[in-house]
């Protein structure tokens, strides 16, 4: 379980190496398969903002120890405080969480993350805002929040959104798992290359002297390689895709999965239909309102609006689903959730709405994001 102190940051849980001007960060918890704890997250967020200014670096590395890049933040230590009635410790937790985010989407230094693993949730966030994400064979990805009563958050209701089409409400609300060419081929990867080359990659990049995004891509582009994209991939559906979740409500998009279930079969389809219907009916409709507020807005707004989401979340006035979720998949593993309300037709727009209001708590503010100056275009761009 993550601590809550935010004095006395343990290194160990992210490794730096330093050659040349390259900062090699390696996330350092294998056996929760890297997952984001608090110390992560106050260490991370301690180095990126001194390279910020640090001449001596010009390029920053991120990787992960074990089989994993990260498999999201470490949700059992909120759940805990919720539990003992701490919520705003949790809440202090996703201000670091999303202020690190954001950080990491207008850093003035090129970023390349090596995903050679899982990456989902909080490693997604720590990633995926960076300017160079580099998939392998053993990549994994995927934003499963709905299925644990919360939503796609860490900045993912910015990037999801700006996947071609419709793609991203589909990841975003069923959890779908991809590979490595389905990251390549949506955007979520900049590049692919196999893991055995990595080494060779790190390497050739801490040689090179430069912040120069171009020379860091044509750098990767030499390790490179075009992976195949699996023939019943979900990206080789993006008609139906886009047909069905580009509809406006949660319930009119399963009613078009349905539809196109009856006219053709489909494992795909219905495999879908039932990710869909497994999933937390709340958080199901909030997410969908999330990403789709998210097209219209900048990296920034993103983060301030998902930090008051989550503080509602955490709170539980209008639904509890996140500590079920947390008991059913987490704790007791039972995997049967108890979602209340148990049917999409009991939330309300209402009730959705609430998550998307300032918390009514005198002690409580918006997520406050540092000013940023001299940006690069790149990041400029997300504002």
């Amino acid at each position: 379980m993550a601590s809550w102190n935010s004095t006395g940051i343990d290194e160990d849980q992210v490794l730096v190496e330093e050659k040349r001007f390259a900062r090699i960060l390696t996330l350092n918890r294998p056996k929760q398969l890297n997952a984001i704890s608090f110390t992560m997250v106050s260490r991370l967020l301690e180095l990126f903002s001194s390279y910020e200014t640090d001449p001596c670096v010009k390029l920053v590395v991120v990787k992960g120890k074990g089989r994993a890049f990260c498999a999201g933040g470490d949700v059992s230590a909120v759940a805990h405080a919720i539990k003992e009635s701490e919520w705003r410790k949790g809440a202090h937790f996703f201000r670091k969480q999303y202020t690190l985010n954001y950080l990491l989407a207008t850093s003035s230094k090129p970023q390349v993350s090596l995903l050679n693993g899982i990456v989902m949730g909080g490693g997604a966030g720590v990633s995926i805002h960076g300017r160079f994400r580099v998939a392998t064979e053993k990549s994994i990805f995927a934003m499963p929040e709905t299925s644990l009563g919360h939503f796609p958050d860490v900045g993912a209701s910015y990037y999801l959104p700006r996947l071609r089409g419709f793609f991203g409400e589909y990841v975003g609300l069923t959890g779908a798992r991809l590979d490595a060419a389905e990251m390549l081929a949506c955007g979520l990867a900049t590049h692919f290359v196999p893991s055995e080359r990595l080494t060779q990659l790190e390497e050739a990049l801490c040689r090179a002297d430069t912040s120069q995004p171009s020379i860091i891509s044509a750098i990767i582009d030499k390790f490179s390689q075009t992976p195949i994209l699996h023939e019943q991939s979900a990206y080789n559906r993006l008609d139906v895709i886009d047909k069905c979740f580009s509809r406006r409500t949660v319930e009119d998009i399963l009613a078009a999965l349905e539809e196109e279930a009856l006219k053709k079969k489909d494992n795909w389809i219905n495999s879908t239909i039932r990710d869909l219907k497994k999933a937390s009916p709340t958080s199901l409709k909030i997410s969908l309102r999330s990403i789709r507020k998210g097209r219209l807005q900048d990296a920034g707004q993103c983060l301030i609006r998902e930090y008051r989401m989550a503080c509602h979340v955490m709170r539980g006035e209008v639904s509890e689903d996140f500590i079920e979720g947390c008991r059913a998949l987490l704790l007791d593993k039972d995997r049967n959730p108890k979602w209340e309300p148990s049917k999409l037709g009991l939330v309300t727009d209402a009730m959705v709405e609430r998550y998307f209001s300032r918390i009514e708590d005198e002690e409580w503010e918006d997520l406050k994001l540092p000013a940023r100056l001299n940006l690069s275009a790149s990041a400029t761009s997300k504002l």
